[in-house]
């Protein structure tokens, strides 16, 4: 079906009207093979409170942005490859229902739909999106991903020390490593996640510290490595050596 499409006028049009409502703001998305799966609203569980985001879902790239008018202006529009996402479910709490993870390199969040059953089609069509691409690619699933990050208002106090009661003057930070909600005092550390961003993020005390103990075991590994490839080296030359003296 999707190969059936990925030429069709129809597919061309409605790829058409997505891009208007982004507006020149938006990036453009028609490319030679790309469909357009299906759309919906999805409520997006931001850091403040949960939000409805309108999302778009293409054979190769997820799309959402913010509505300013429905079915007409979006802002905002955020472009996630499908190849780096993964899914899992999420379960219910209170009015949080039929909502799954969408995790990837860079970002992960969790969405909610208004019905399970469309929550099910979200995810069977996300899934076999992910599938097929991997499967052309020949790559291999993500193993990596970001943290969800806790929603601010699941903390009134830090997540790590326990002690800090967060307050207009205590403000909430939050850990791009594990995504706990953590005080001034307890994050003023960063790392280097390459994966995120470029430069050092900022990263709880206890993340900073493991994150540490692996860089060091890492580069403490790498040296052994080199040290025993010299020495593998020096044997080589020794024997050579030998040979040439008999």
């Amino acid at each position: 079906m999707v190969d059936r499409l990925a030429n069709s006028e129809a597919n061309s049009k409605r790829i058409g009207v997505v891009e208007g409502c982004f507006g020149a703001a938006g990036q453009p998305l028609a490319i030679p093979g790309r469909v357009l799966i299906g759309e919906g609203v999805l409520t997006k569980l931001c850091r403040k409170k949960p939000k409805a985001r309108q999302f778009f879902l293409f054979n190769d790239i997820l799309v959402y942005g913010n509505i300013m008018i429905q079915k007409k202006k979006y802002n905002k529009q955020h472009i996630i490859p499908l190849e780096s996402v993964t899914i899992d479910k999420v379960p219910d709490e209170g009015d949080l229902r039929n909502g799954w993870l969408i995790k990837t390199p860079t970002k992960s969040f969790a969405v909610y739909a208004a019905t399970a059953t469309e929550k099910s089609e979200w995810m069977n069509h996300i899934g076999k999106c992910v599938e097929d691409l991997l499967q052309k690619s020949g790559k291999a699933p993500s193993g990596e991903h970001a943290a969800v990050w806790v929603p601010d208002s699941e903390a009134t106090v830090c997540m790590r020390c326990q002690k800090v009661k967060f307050t207009p003057v205590s403000r909430r930070h939050h850990c791009r490593k594990c995504g706990f909600v953590v005080c001034g005092p307890c994050s003023e550390k960063k790392h280097l996640l390459p994966s995120q961003s470029s430069k050092p993020v900022r990263v709880c005390e206890f993340c900073f510290v493991q994150l540490a103990a692996e860089g060091a075991a890492a580069a403490c590994s790498d040296s052994l490595g080199r040290l025993g490839s010299k020495f593998h080296n020096m044997s080589d030359e020794d024997d050579d050596e030998d040979d040439s003296s008999d």
